[in-house]
């Protein structure tokens, strides 16, 4: 797929995975199911679910490192600044040429990476975002994306990255 193919995608992504309502505990069982899928499949990553600046569910699965808190603290701020995935942020960056400085962010603080996925709630836009960190960029986009889609019901074959 080419990078257009991929913006293309994630917009429907992100238009596709909104929910009528969202609170603590639509967040903590958000959180609880990337966990699990996690764990079943034996991955080491940080899951990260934010709520505004609230954090309202963290978990380190082993194999995780120090690198990867940090790496989730950036993937989120990507989020939080734009309200789009971190992944469609970093493409368009690379489309463009660009990198996150030249837009007036540090990267020490904004990671244009993928892991990061905006929690949209139908009429109210971006309320915080749900982070995996620890795999490869586009497995943790994909992954985040397969819990927000099995949490909506929502067919996970037309909306994941290939």
């Amino acid at each position: 797929m080419t990078i257009d193919d991929d913006l293309s995608r994630i917009a429907e992504q992100e238009k596709v995975l909104s929910f009528d309502a969202f609170d603590l505990t639509t967040a903590w069982q958000l959180g609880k199911l990337l966990q699990e899928l996690a764990t079943e499949r034996g991955l080491g990553i940080a899951i990260d679910v934010t709520l505004h600046s609230m954090p309202v569910f963290y978990a380190a699965l082993p194999g995780v490192t120090p690198d990867n808190v940090n790496w989730v603290r950036r993937k989120r701020n990507m989020v939080l600044r734009y309200f789009r995935s971190s992944y469609a942020s970093g493409l368009k960056l690379q489309k463009d040429g660009k990198t996150v400085e030249d837009n007036g962010l540090s990267g020490a603080d904004y990671a244009p990476h993928g892991g990061s996925f905006p929690i949209n709630v139908k009429g109210s836009g971006c309320i915080g975002a749900v982070t995996v960190s620890g795999l490869p960029q586009r497995d943790d986009h994909n992954l985040a994306v397969e819990a927000l889609a099995l949490m909506l019901a929502k067919d996970l074959d037309t909306l994941r990255l290939a």
